[in-house]
């Protein structure tokens, strides 16, 4: 559409399922560039992907014509289903329900880009459960933890 201008950045943070490790070092940067590449596919842009053997950090640029729900339910569904048929995990691969989405403005890319680059050495010091807690009360967002959190197997 003409005359429609915007910047509207996301983190987008989800688990696989159960907050299972199955993200090996073997699958995990083409885990995260089928997951760049579904994302670049809907018009959005993707700024960095990065995550550790249980979750992963999405930052993009979001496109207005495409819903944030619409995006998730692409990207994990389409990501899950490349994994599998791919057997890229040794076991059968789904991300958890839900997912989190920060919005930033521009002046805060650069530090949430070093935040996401950085995963593997931050979770050596907080855990996903700790770490998506946090996000949930910087951003004051009400949640029960019940039912943020899938119980383990």
């Amino acid at each position: 559409m003409s005359n429609t201008f915007h910047q509207v950045y996301i983190q987008a943070v989800f688990a696989v399922k159960y907050r299972e490790a199955l993200i090996t070092n073997e699958c995990k940067s083409k885990i995260l560039s089928i997951i760049g590449n579904l994302i670049n596919e809907t018009g959005c842009k993707t700024i960095i992907i990065n995550g550790t053997e249980d979750h992963v950090h999405c930052l993009l640029a979001l496109k207005p014509t495409i819903s944030v729900s619409d995006l998730m339910k692409l990207v994990k569904g389409k990501s899950s289903k490349f994994i599998n048929d791919h057997q890229l995990t040794k076991y059968k691969f789904e991300w958890q329900e839900g997912y989190g989405v920060f919005s930033y403005s521009k002046s805060h890319i650069d530090a949430v880009f070093k935040y996401i680059a950085n995963q593997e050495e931050h979770h050596k010091k907080q855990n996903f459960r700790d770490e998506y807690s946090s996000f949930l009360n910087k951003y004051n967002v009400k949640f029960d933890e019940r039912c943020v959190f899938e119980n383990l197997i």
